[in-house]
């Protein structure tokens, strides 16, 4: 079964997925942020669209490891999902913390490597993220 990867993020959420054999992660879009509970009820269209059986959220943490500002609001995030999936009879999907320290600055690099011009970067840096965050979750399960 595929897994979905997210990077939550304040105004977007970098969306990406496995493939059915959890090999590799691809991008998949990115979801502008318009509210917890209706960003919760694309995410789970997703799930079910691609018959999801885990969901890898990308945990912001500071760099000595510690909670940031937007740790809690992932945390949120989280719950928020995790209640909504409970209500809808989705509650087998398991839901994974990955930490995604440097993963945009990782995501910037391959865009920038890629020769991607700034303002496509902007564009697509949280779905590169988000791929980043899936490949670290499937190269941490091999």
């Amino acid at each position: 079964m595929r897994k979905i990867a997210l990077d939550v993020g304040d105004k977007t959420i970098g969306v990406a997925l496995s493939d059915e054999l959890g090999i590799t992660g691809q991008g998949l879009t990115t979801i502008e942020r318009v509210g917890i509970r209706k960003d919760c009820g694309k995410v789970m269209d997703l799930i079910r669209e691609y018959d999801c059986d885990t969901v890898v959220i990308g945990l912001p943490l500071n760099l000595n490891g510690t909670d940031s500002v937007q740790t809690e609001k992932v945390r949120v995030f989280r719950t928020m999902l995790e209640n909504k999936m409970r209500s809808t009879g989705m509650q087998k999907v398991n839901v994974v913390w990955q930490d995604e320290r440097f993963t945009t600055v990782m995501a910037e690099r391959v865009l920038i490597d890629a020769d991607v011009s700034r303002k496509k970067r902007k564009d697509v840096i949280d779905k590169q993220a988000a791929v980043i965050i899936m490949q670290s979750y499937l190269d941490s399960q091999r």
